[in-house]
């Protein structure tokens, strides 16, 4: 009896062993599964940032001899130092990507070695028991010591499933093995990942010293002649007002027109309607004032004009595709930005820009950022030809052009050509002044370009 008694109990104890594995291959699946990574981001933005590199070194190599101390080689040396800091910005998010990666595999590699434990110290116990309950004589006796019917059914069914579940213990070692190995195997690889990432992030570092030291020889040259230089960026600063003037007169110009057109049609059809009135004989005095008024309105409109439907719909779509648009040249770097900075040469001379400075190399070729409209072609204050755009109720400006290959009232598409943008024979690159405008109010234009190209 005592013996029956301890067989009872080892099945008890073996069943409760069956729910608990049960659990435990529950959760073993949850700890593999990965989430999305975000490496191929970094990847594609290190891949345009080299390319970015390349094209400042292509304008860095055509610069001539006698002129690598110019201001235009020191504008196109902090483009080129800036790019090589994103890169490397993008290199230690790279880093740190596979840190966490590394972190996280390492904690699924000792949570699978604790299970692995553990299913071989249960399943060498389950081997044990069933050991002791090899022989035909204690099965038999262990299901003939049933109290009933029912309970020998079950004790049957124990000892069928008690050997299936033993072969699935063995087959889930062997999973949990197998799974051990390819993480210590992705381990591995992140690991090797890592270390080519530093690799590359020390030869980026030792570049950005090189470039540091090239660009402080160019900037000590320049200062040494800060006299010049200051006359020359007197200059050109206003050169960059006449231009900022011109743009703003030509765009006040292209709202009132837009206004008169406004003030037509709404006279058009006050005037149809008065007539109508007229003929019905149900003319009001006040509605003859009010009329009155809303001509003096008109006249005295101060900002853009309603819409129409279809331009407030292009408007809209514009706005809906900020940080989309494509970029104005089709290889271009900003080399100067929005608003006012100072100068990269001469501490405390500051300038003043409405746009951005697009710097390209030869034959570059201007082209719409959008469907819209051409409003403006006209004659650059600072030499070569601007064409303005308008987009519902904002408009953009393309300067510096050498030749324009649209006219005024033009309906133009994304990216249709608008022209070549003029080279500077000095500095050895095309530069074209971009700039984004709604209504009269200027707005940063590498906020709507699309950070990709």
């Amino acid at each position: 009896m005592k013996k029956l008694r301890y067989r009872k109990n080892n099945a008890i104890r073996i069943i409760c062993l069956l729910l608990i594995f049960s659990c435990l291959s529950l959760t073993l699946p949850a700890q593999t599964k990965t989430t999305k990574d975000p490496k191929k981001d970094l990847e594609n933005k290190k891949k345009k940032i080299n390319e970015e590199i390349n094209e400042i070194n292509e304008m860095l190599n055509k610069t001539k001899a006698n002129k690598k101390n110019s201001l235009g080689n020191l504008l196109t040396l902090n483009m080129k130092l800036d790019k090589r800091q994103e890169l490397i910005a993008a290199i230690n998010a790279e880093i740190d990507q596979l840190n966490k990666k590394i972190n996280l595999t390492e904690g699924e590699i000792d949570h699978l070695k604790s299970n692995l434990i553990k299913l071989k110290t249960e399943y060498a116990r389950m081997i044990i028991s069933a050991q002791r309950q090899q022989d035909a004589y204690s099965r038999l006796m262990f299901l003939f010591s049933s109290n009933n019917f029912n309970q020998a059914l079950m004790r049957l069914k124990y000892l069928q499933q008690y050997s299936v579940y033993r072969k699935k213990q063995a087959d889930e070692i062997v999973s949990t093995q197998t799974i051990l190995q390819v993480k210590l195997g992705e381990l591995k690889e992140s690991k090797h990942e890592k270390n080519v990432l530093l690799g590359n992030e020390e030869a980026e570092k030792d570049s950005l010293s090189q470039e540091k030291a090239e660009q402080e020889i160019v900037l000590t040259g320049l200062q040494q002649k800060e006299k010049d230089l200051k006359t020359k960026l007197e200059r050109k600063k206003q050169e960059s007002v006449e231009l900022q003037l011109a743009i703003k007169k030509l765009i006040a110009d292209e709202i009132k027109r837009k206004a008169d057109e406004a003030a037509k049609e709404a006279l058009a059809a006050k005037k149809a309607k008065e007539e109508k009135n007229k003929k019905d004989k149900n003319v009001k005095v006040k509605e003859i004032a009010k009329t009155n008024d809303s001509k003096e309105n008109i006249k005295e409109t101060p900002t853009y004009p309603d819409l129409s439907d279809e331009a407030e719909a292009l408007s809209n779509d514009f706005a809906n595709n900020r940080g989309k648009l494509p970029w104005p040249i089709t290889k271009g770097i900003i080399c100067e930005p929005y608003g006012e900075h100072e100068h990269p040469a001469i501490k405390g001379f500051m300038m003043m820009n409405n746009g951005v400075e697009i710097c390209s190399g030869k034959g570059a070729t201007a082209r719409a950022i959008f469907d819209g409209e051409v409003t403006s072609v006209a004659v650059s204050p600072t030499g070569g030809k601007l064409v303005i755009i308008r987009h519902g109720e904002y408009l953009s400006v393309y300067t510096n052009l050498s030749d324009v290959q649209v006219k005024v009232g033009e309906k133009v598409t994304l990216k249709q050509p608008l022209g070549t943008v003029m080279m500077d024979e000095d500095e050895t690159k095309a530069a074209m002044n971009f700039q984004i405008w709604k209504g009269q109010k200027t707005m940063d234009p590498s906020g709507w370009l699309y950070k990709g190209g």
